[in-house]
């Protein structure tokens, strides 16, 4: 019964096009049209180096994705002991416009070769429809490169646009659908014809849809994840790079007004340190770092500058930056996610992250893996974040590897600066459902000495309450015997001191873990502020600093 429950606290949510188009996929039966390779299109401007990521290829035919090494000589395309991301990113060819990719063509003229002999037509995980989006992509920027492709390969590209007209994600929607309709754009510019037209009308007519609905008004995209945003970031800049090159102004016209919006919620969630914070599924290695964007955005015309105001409140995807002499916060007041698109969510509401002097100090725990296991679970759970936990229980009912049920909901979400301070204060009704009602508030106050927290539980009854301060692993942590508190030392050469102190409950040091990157396990340390309380209760935090 209880999964009954569940499962309609997650099915209830999503839109009729994915269910329809779930049945409509798994019921298909479609053939591929294999007629003669269309022509290829003449450009009519020129195609700009894109944003690069690191390299993946090790030798020919040898990949390093997610932590782990691997080769087709030991695993084919699609073995099963590897985890499906892994196997979907040999499919990607990221590698072939990866930093350095000039020096690696041959291997990635070999790969490609290699991939068409030895992966039949529809058969396969590369075949599937997301990772044939982001291979078109790829193959076509390395041919508008300046290499080229064979006349196998654009044949095996065409078919890959076709099949991949008649697969589009409707079930699932979100980035699958956007990668799906950036591919037929792509593919409908790079080719000539009838059918070249057709894909380019069918993916941009779902661009134009899907970019009203997926890029907030505060520029977010509506996942709510850094690492996505940035990924989507990346896919309008090429689709910028592309339609100009091919002279398509019309597209690119509703494409360049979402830029200054992305760039600046992009900036605007990342640390002093240039990288991305951690709120939902985000890791560093997955998009390309903040640098490479910013460079692609500058050659297409795009600038922003580093955000300077005291206070950011993007309202819309409901994130702050606080920022206070040495310090800067970013706190989550927002919503999981899009309601029927919770997949990338985390049950991390009013968690935050803490830089000081350029370093991070309080940090939620990342991601390094996908899939349906434990620790996929425990990764998204609340008390991997820097949060309160009510009860042991997660704050959003998240389950499986991409799904959530019950989701907290923002009752108040509010910031506004002050003479001396900044402040922010949240609240949600993710605990509603124990007993007493809980409802969980925080409010975080920032000055040039320090960071004062405060979280009000309202309700009623006993309840335990853990407040949990994950730390950054550069930061070394004791609790002070004499007085209680904590004291927090970078480990860098003339690093920050700080001390934490706490009201309302007991201060413990534990072991914790942080998840920079797919696959990545850095050992660390949390503090937690807890007890056994009758509600209504508040917990009292301080940390303090001497600014420079």
């Amino acid at each position: 019964m209880l999964k009954i429950g569940r499962l309609w606290r997650t099915v209830r949510h999503l839109k009729w096009q994915q269910v329809v188009g779930r049945i409509k996929y798994r019921l298909a039966r479609l053939k591929l049209d294999t007629h003669a390779t269309p022509p290829v299109r003449a450009m009519q401007g020129e195609w700009l180096v894109p944003a690069r990521r690191g390299a993946s290829m090790t030798r020919p035919g040898a990949f390093h994705f997610l932590g782990e090494g691997g080769a087709l000589d030991e695993h084919g395309w699609d073995d099963p002991a590897r985890g499906k991301l892994w196997r979907y990113n040999q499919h990607y060819f990221d590698d072939l416009n990866a930093v350095g990719a000039e020096a690696r063509r041959s291997w990635h003229i070999a790969l490609i070769d290699t991939w068409i002999d030895d992966n039949a037509p529809t058969k396969g995980s590369g075949w599937e429809p997301y990772p044939t989006s982001l291979r078109i992509v790829n193959w076509i920027k390395f041919s508008l490169g300046g290499n080229e492709l064979s006349e196998a390969a654009r044949h095996s590209l065409a078919l890959q646009a076709g099949w991949l007209s008649k697969r589009l994600e409707w079930h699932l929607l979100g980035n699958h659908l956007f990668a799906n309709a950036k591919a037929l754009v792509f593919a409908g510019l790079f080719f000539d014809g009838e059918e070249a037209d057709e894909w380019f009308s069918i993916g941009a007519e779902i661009l134009r849809e899907q970019l009203h609905e997926q890029i907030l008004t505060d520029g977010a995209q509506f996942e709510l994840s850094p690492m996505y945003h940035a990924l989507a970031l990346e896919d309008v800049l090429d689709l910028i790079n592309a339609t100009r090159a091919f002279g398509e102004v019309t597209l690119v016209a509703s494409l360049a007004t979402r830029i200054p919006g992305m760039l600046d919620w992009l900036l605007t969630m990342s640390h002093p340190d240039g990288k991305i914070a951690f709120f939902n599924d985000a890791a560093f290695g997955i998009a390309p770092k903040n640098s490479e964007l910013l460079d692609y955005a500058k050659r297409l015309g795009f600038e922003a500058e580093p955000p300077a105001a005291p206070l950011i409140y993007n309202r819309p995807s409901g994130y702050v930056r606080m920022a206070r002499g040495d310090a800067v916060l970013i706190a989550d007041l927002a919503r999981v996610g899009p309601d029927y698109l919770p997949g990338h969510a985390h049950a991390d509401s009013l968690s935050f992250e803490l830089s000081l002097q350029g370093q991070r100090l309080i940090v939620n725990g990342g991601t390094s893996l996908y899939g349906a296991d434990e620790e996929r679970l425990r990764q998204r759970g609340t008390a991997a974040h820097s949060t309160l936990v009510v009860d042991g229980q997660n704050s959003s009912e998240v389950w499986s590897g991409f799904r959530v049920g019950r989701r907290a909901r923002p009752v108040i979400a509010e910031a506004y600066e002050e003479l001396e301070a900044v402040r922010a204060k949240g609240a949600h009704d993710g605990y509603g459902h124990l007993a007493g009602r809980p409802v969980h508030q925080r409010e975080w106050v920032l000055t040039e000495h320090g960071l004062d927290i405060e979280d009000t539980v309202q309700g009623a009854g006993m309840h335990r309450l853990e407040a949990y301060f994950h730390l950054h692993p550069d930061i070394f942590a004791e609790i002070d015997d004499d007085t209680g508190s904590v004291r927090l030392t970078a480990r860098a050469r003339d690093g920050f001191v700080a001390r934490f102190t706490a009201l309302g409950g007991v201060i413990e040091m534990m072991g914790s873990s942080w998840h920079p990157e797919f696959g990545a396990s850095i050992a660390t340390r949390l503090i937690r502020v807890s007890g056994q309380c009758p509600l209504p209760h508040s917990l009292r935090y301080s940390f303090e600093w001497v600014p420079t």
